[in-house]
């Protein structure tokens, strides 16, 4: 089902919400800069949702590290499944607090590794998963609804450029651009989402 906004999805969060027991998850899973986050923020404040950041959860390595990997192995490697699902998601659909340290990133020098402080997400009806690959088949039994967030290719690009400025856009680009082609033609096409939004 393809929707124009987010109040589209708001609705079809509250239906199925019902009489369920269970937190409700959802990925939001889309190419960088088609405006995730920018959806989850807004959905989090609509319906009180829990907010995963999935990048907090990258697996590490810098620019150099990841241009030596085949597109393959970068889609395959690029997060942490394993502790994305048991310090994250098993505790918040057990409606419990979850807290991890997240991914300390930094663009000229690589991955230095975890920050000190830590991220502590309380329970909520609803979870959102936010981040590109957030849709990979590893967590398909946890997740109740897989949305696509689409944006037009040079929107993508300009926010990306202002996001991460001129330069380290480009050796992005060099970086991720291959493995998110693979991504959402193979692994996960648009046929196979759920739902689409527009993240325009």
């Amino acid at each position: 089902m393809e929707m124009r906004d987010d109040d589209h999805l708001v609705r079809l969060i509250e239906r199925s919400l019902g009489n369920r027991s269970a937190p409700l998850l959802i990925a939001l899973d889309g190419r960088s800069g088609a405006g995730k986050t920018t959806l989850a923020r807004s959905l989090s404040a609509s319906v009180a949702a829990a907010v995963v950041a999935a990048d907090d959860f990258y697996a590490g390595g810098s620019n150099d590290v990841w241009l030596r990997r085949s597109p393959r192995e970068r889609v395959e490697g690029v997060l942490d499944w394993a502790r994305l699902r048991d310090v994250a998601l098993t505790p918040l659909l057990a409606r419990q607090p979850a807290s991890w340290h997240p991914l300390d990133f930094q663009p000229d020098v690589g991955w230095p590794g975890w920050k000190s402080h830590l991220v502590t997400v309380e329970p909520a009806d609803v979870v959102l998963l936010d981040g590109a690959y957030s849709s990979r088949p590893e967590l398909a039994d946890l997740i109740d609804f897989a949305v696509l967030v689409e944006a037009p290719e040079l929107t993508r690009r300009e926010r990306i450029r202002q996001r991460e400025g001129d330069q380290t856009a480009e050796r992005w680009h060099r970086a991720w651009d291959a493995a998110e082609h693979l991504y959402f033609n193979d692994i996960r096409p648009r046929t196979s989402f759920d739902h689409i939004v527009q993240g325009t």
